[in-house]
């Protein structure tokens, strides 16, 4: 097997040929919609990427896996299309980076073959067993120990579930991976996880970052089938001759741990020091805040985790349909008219829209309100309002959907805010940018790097390459501002006074999206 005494030691001489040949680094992203290889250079240059699509599974309400196995197969098709349409010779690449898909479980037997489908992040069958967890620990004392409260969305309710629904499953469990773990294992032939999507499992001790034993304890998980985990930059193994031969990567090409998306996608903006706020606006939409430690929502409000650089957490507030809103809107009210007539008519209405709220609750929320019943919803409606008014609207709720993370990051003890990088589809329009940065009151930059979380693990690569002394220098040499937004002083003062709105809409109407949910059997 792999001999990490062996592989630190000649991290050096490694560190050292990367600085003085052009040599690349590679980043693999295993998100939920598919595989993607993509390499860089020394100077942060995307040289190639390719993506190779998943299926996804939802066999019961509720439900939502996929086949580890496709995983593999697509990111052994992107690695292949990505060395070709690039032209770089595998022994050129000094180091691959891993990052992917959060809280997915994936469980191995005593062989490493699967067992059954993973259990995805949107998976929400498991409400039952995160409630138990609370009950087994006090939710209060589990916050304090994990960072989170338990949601259907991670990883450890995942585990109580199949323990409980599928026993003949469980006696065979001998290993325990997520979704870019696994595909580490196919290349490396090791077990191993990095210290930021291991603490998205909430079986961590946040603050000693590492497996929790009173957690695993206490929820019956044997320690033996938790992975190694390991700083972002970290080595965890090479390419296997097997992987070598099946995928055209060098053999023997180190491995990194690299970082689950959100820790790598904010590498990848340069969100990596305290006042640096990563924003993004995709599907989702995600407020992340690197702290230098490990700072605990009192009430769990926030994901508080690792982050993917070493001795660094982070905070992440998370709202379930950000730019989603938007598509859903142009889709079901306006499918003829493209995004830019829409946004064009939202331009011509003033901030506020004219006293029209929007919540942007279309799948249920996360933060800060954990509640997968939760509704969307246009209040205060006028003959005068048009479409124009209804579109900014969907914009405004967005960004004080966002805010109510950004509230409640500063509230938690981040002592200042110095800037806000923004990246994601939703950040690409001047409007939506401007509403941003005006309803959080900071300034909003952009920055040169699109390629998100593939990138920031190949930069992961490359740190623990020796390319750059550390994360911080290899984001301050590759990552350059493109662009700035500031607030408009007068509509920030409207955004303040139309969130405080906001704010009261969802406790005034929680009972109701219950009632509503009952009414339609969901």
């Amino acid at each position: 097997m792999f001999s990490f005494a062996r592989l630190k030691f000649d991290k050096l001489s490694l560190g050292m040929r990367a600085v003085s040949h052009m040599n690349y680094f590679m980043g693999i992203d295993v998100s939920t919609t598919g595989s993607k290889a993509l390499l860089i250079d020394l100077s942060g240059n995307v040289i190639g990427v390719q993506s190779s699509p998943h299926n996804l599974s939802n066999p019961k309400p509720l439900w939502s896996e996929q086949d580890p196995e496709e995983w593999w197969d697509a990111t052994i098709k992107s690695i292949q299309k990505v060395l070709k349409s690039s032209g770089i010779k595998p022994e050129s690449i000094t180091a691959i980076g891993l990052t992917g898909q959060m809280h997915g479980l994936v469980l191995l037997d005593e062989k490493g073959n699967v067992l059954r489908p993973a259990i995805l992040w949107n998976d929400q069958r498991t409400q039952a067993q995160c409630d138990e967890i609370h009950a087994r620990f006090g939710k209060e004392k589990f916050i304090q120990i994990t960072g989170n409260v338990s949601l259907t969305g991670f990883t450890a309710s995942k585990i109580l579930w199949v323990s409980e629904n599928e026993p003949e499953v469980y006696a065979k469990v001998k290993h325990i991976l997520l979704p870019k773990d696994y595909i580490r294992y196919r290349l490396t032939g090791e077990f191993g996880m990095d210290k930021a999507d291991g603490s998205g499992t909430v079986l961590f001790d946040l603050k000693r970052r590492t497996w929790s034993e009173e957690v695993l304890s206490v929820l019956e998980i044997p320690r033996e089938w938790m992975p190694q985990t390991y700083e972002g930059p970290e080595f965890t193994g090479v390419v296997s001759k097997t992987a070598s031969k099946i995928t055209g990567l060098a053999i023997n090409t180190p491995v990194v741990a690299g970082g689950g998306d959100q820790a790598a996608q904010a590498v990848g903006v340069g969100a990596v020091a305290p006042g640096i706020i990563g924003l993004t606006v995709g599907t989702s939409g995600v407020i992340f805040a690197a702290t230098s430690s490990a700072l605990i929502e009192p009430e769990g409000r926030l994901h508080a985790f690792c982050h993917a650089v070493p001795g660094m957490w982070h905070f992440m507030g998370v709202m379930l349909s950000a730019a989603g809103s938007l598509q859903w809107y142009r889709d079901t009210l306006a499918k003829d008219l493209s995004f830019d007539k829409l946004l064009e008519e939202a331009k011509q209405v003033p901030a506020g829209s004219e006293g029209l709220q929007f919540l942007p609750y279309l799948s249920g929320e996360r933060t800060p309100y954990p509640d997968p019943l939760a509704r969307g919803a246009f209040i205060g409606l006028t003959l005068r309002h048009q479409r124009g008014h209804m579109t900014r609207s969907v914009l405004e709720g967005v960004a004080f959907g966002l805010k109510d993370s950004f509230m409640l990051i500063q509230n938690a003890g981040l002592e200042k805010i110095v800037q806000i990088r923004a990246s994601g589809g939703g950040t690409k329009n001047a409007l939506w940018r401007q509403i941003l940065a005006s309803t959080l009151n900071s300034e909003l930059v952009t920055v040169n790097t699109t390629e998100g979380a593939a990138f920031g693990a190949a930069l992961l690569a490359g740190v623990g390459a020796g390319a750059w002394k550390d994360v911080l220098t290899a984001c301050n040499q590759t990552i350059k501002i493109t662009g700035h937004t500031s607030p408009d002083p007068r509509q920030a003062e409207v955004y303040q006074n139309s969130y405080q709105i906001y704010k009261a809409l969802y406790p005034a109407l929680k009972n109701s999206f219950t009632q509503m949910n009952e009414q339609a059997g969901s």
